[in-house]
């Protein structure tokens, strides 16, 4: 990517220098996310031209530093899309996603839509995949699934029983549809198309709601009995921000992973309602490394299978017009094979 805004090039570019602790991986599958179309309009600062897009990847480690011992060539692994230092105080709590100089390929280094990538600080970062789970389906596991993971269960909290309000089905919020069902959750599908809704119903959700005309909210509310008692933002708008905050019962919780743009950046927040039904309001910038053995198990017990979300498979060379095309609604989630 040598402009934003403008159609990728396949070139040859230098192999990924390997810094100390660090390793090579050589990319087997990765994933095309509205994160890698935010940074391809030129919405992420971080992001220095030229540059390599990608950030949800798979494969086999080509290469590590002397130092490295937890991680060897041949590996099978992923990396979270958010790599932790180490050292800093958020690292050194286990809150790696939210890493004081947090490492983020695709975004502040070149990413995964290349045959080879870096993960800095292997022997944290690189995350072993078992042998039954394929490329594809670790791809998919990428951003949007583990993210989704950790806005569910850890900020959302969701508990069996619980009604929780999904708006936005694309690759996160229909992660967070399994992921809720997989919890014993009662999970309310939000969208503005009916291909999404019904993607919803088959993995899971127990209805679906169409947000078009406005009264998403009141249609949540009634449904459930007085409101969800936990509603994630998985698009990333003020709409859809605003009907997840007040489709909430009281002192629900309200969760944003979608990321807003543009004038959207800062949008308004209903304070009154948040602070006469005691709701909260939580970010989600990721899943923690520490996330992943429990994500794994889950992935491996059946309960959720993330490979059910890939509705598209390409190659390299189709990357560019697929992620120009993000800027419309995509059903599930796109792979890349390499």
């Amino acid at each position: 990517m040598s402009a934003f805004r403008e159609p990728l090039r396949i070139q040859e570019v230098p192999e990924p220098a390997l810094p100390p602790g660090g390793a090579v991986v050589e990319v087997r599958a990765t994933g095309l996310c509205r994160s890698d179309w935010h940074g391809w309009m030129g919405h992420d600062e971080s992001i220095a031209l030229p540059h390599v897009p990608g950030h949800e990847f798979a494969g086999v480690v080509a290469a590590v530093a002397p130092e490295v011992r937890a991680v060897t060539p041949g590996d099978r692994v992923t990396a979270p899309f958010c790599c932790g230092c180490g050292a800093c105080e958020p690292c050194r709590q286990g809150h790696t996603q939210v890493c004081e100089r947090d490492y983020q390929p695709g975004f502040t280094g070149w990413g995964s839509f290349a045959e080879r990538v870096m993960v800095p600080v292997a022997d944290l970062n690189c995350v072993p995949l078992p042998d039954e789970l394929s490329f594809e389906a670790a791809a998919a596991l990428g951003c949007r699934f583990m993210t989704a993971f950790a806005a569910v269960g850890e900020r959302g909290g969701v508990r069996a029983g619980d009604w929780l309000a999904v708006h936005g089905c694309g690759g996160v919020g229909l992660s967070a549809v399994m992921l809720g069902r997989a919890l014993g959750a009662r999970v309310v599908a939000v969208d503005v198309a009916p291909g999404p809704l019904a993607r919803a119903l088959e993995l899971g959700a127990a209805h679906a709601v169409e947000a078009g005309d406005g009264r998403a909210a009141e249609r949540i509310r009634e449904l459930t009995g007085g409101g969800a008692h936990v509603s994630i933002d998985a698009i990333g708008s003020a709409a859809a921000a605003a009907a997840s905050l007040r489709c909430l019962r009281r002192r629900g919780r309200h969760v944003q992973v979608g990321l807003l743009a543009g004038d959207e950046r800062e949008p308004r927040v209903p304070m009154a309602e948040l602070i006469s039904r005691e709701l909260e309001i939580a970010g989600v910038h990721g899943m923690p490394v520490r996330g992943y053995p429990a994500l794994l198990r889950l992935v491996a017990s059946g309960a959720v299978d993330p490979a059910r979300l890939i509705g598209r498979r390409i190659a390299l060379g189709e990357a560019g017009a697929a992620l120009a095309a993000m800027d419309r609604p995509a059903e599930g989630i796109t792979v890349i094979n390499l």
